[in-house]
């Protein structure tokens, strides 16, 4: 929970909670069908886990009622044949994978209102066009040796990170990124740097992000270098909720969150309960028991 810093006056020493936080629900059986391409070209380095990461993108669409269509094939970006697609996922893709022209007509795809996905190496493409630049978030800088790290969740009402603890663990290849994606971007989760070696980022290491941009939507994930990522149900679902995003089958507020202040970081410290029923915290989610009773943050706050 965050309060922007302007709306605060410096005498403020109470918030109220009144209701719990929605169930983790990734994914929807209910949502309307629609159609993601999957683009996997690489003129890089190639994964090797490409060829699983469009099964499971194949699997998770026949499980969630969209169809997919693989490609690698640049001449797919067209106007025309963009516009069957709600989403596009770069699957680890590599270097310079468009020419002028299917620029021109992703960037025009994006403008009418559909959605980008990048998946892992998605951040190490297209160094060359700043309009991609944006749309992905961040650019790939380096990453040291795959090994587990802790991913910390800061925001679990996202389609993509509603079903992860705060702390998610897990083995991958972590990037670095040239910028920091926080001042653009509402950040979904940040590498612990002290949980593995070679994080080259600091205290705020986004790994995760989404955004609206250009009139469209676009949510990244650094993670899914290992073929072992895709096997993974919290990765799946993780995928799944930002092709979902994406795609316009689930609503979330992607503003970046610069000038605010956290106060509830998973501890009750500092918070009392007024009037009838009680809170209860599990994992940092705060659930409402017998009443529409008041959970107060009586601590008094630094702004």
């Amino acid at each position: 929970m965050r309060i922007l810093r302007p709306v605060l006056g410096a005498a403020m020493a109470a918030l109220a909670v009144l209701a719990c936080t929605t169930p983790a629900t990734p994914a929807s059986a209910a949502d309307a069908p629609y159609d993601v391409l999957v683009f996997s070209k690489t003129a890089g380095f190639r994964h090797d886990a490409i060829p699983v990461g469009i099964q499971t993108i194949r699997d998770l669409g026949a499980a969630n009622n969209f169809t997919v269509t693989a490609t690698e094939d640049a001449a797919a970006f067209t106007t025309g044949n963009l516009a069957q697609y709600e989403a596009v996922v770069f699957l680890n893709t590599t270097g310079d994978v468009l020419n002028a022209s299917q620029q021109t007509a992703f960037e025009s795809y994006i403008g009418s209102g559909r959605g980008y996905v990048g998946v892992h190496a998605a951040a190490d493409t297209e160094y060359d066009w700043p309009f991609y630049g944006n749309l992905v978030g961040a650019w790939f800088a380096s990453h040291p040796a795959i090994q587990q790290a802790n991913m910390k969740v800061e925001d679990r009402g996202h389609a993509a990170t509603a079903h992860l603890p705060q702390t998610w663990t897990r083995t991958d290849e972590w990037y670095n990124y040239r910028t920091n994606a926080r001042s653009t971007a509402h950040v979904l989760a940040t590498l612990d740097e002290s949980s593995y070696s070679g994080g080259g980022m600091g205290a705020d290491h986004p790994l995760s992000w989404c955004k609206s941009y250009s009139g469209g939507r676009s949510f990244y994930t650094g993670a899914g270098h290992t073929q072992a990522s895709y096997a993974e149900p919290a990765f799946r679902a993780h995928l799944l909720g930002g092709i979902r995003y994406a795609a316009g089958r689930s609503k979330a507020d992607c503003r970046p969150e610069t000038g605010y202040t956290p106060l509830f970081n998973g501890s009750t410290a500092g918070w009392s309960q007024a009037g009838p029923g009680s809170f209860t915290n599990s994992d940092a989610t705060l659930t409402s028991v017998g009443g529409m009773g008041l959970f107060w943050y009586n601590a008094k706050l630094d702004l």
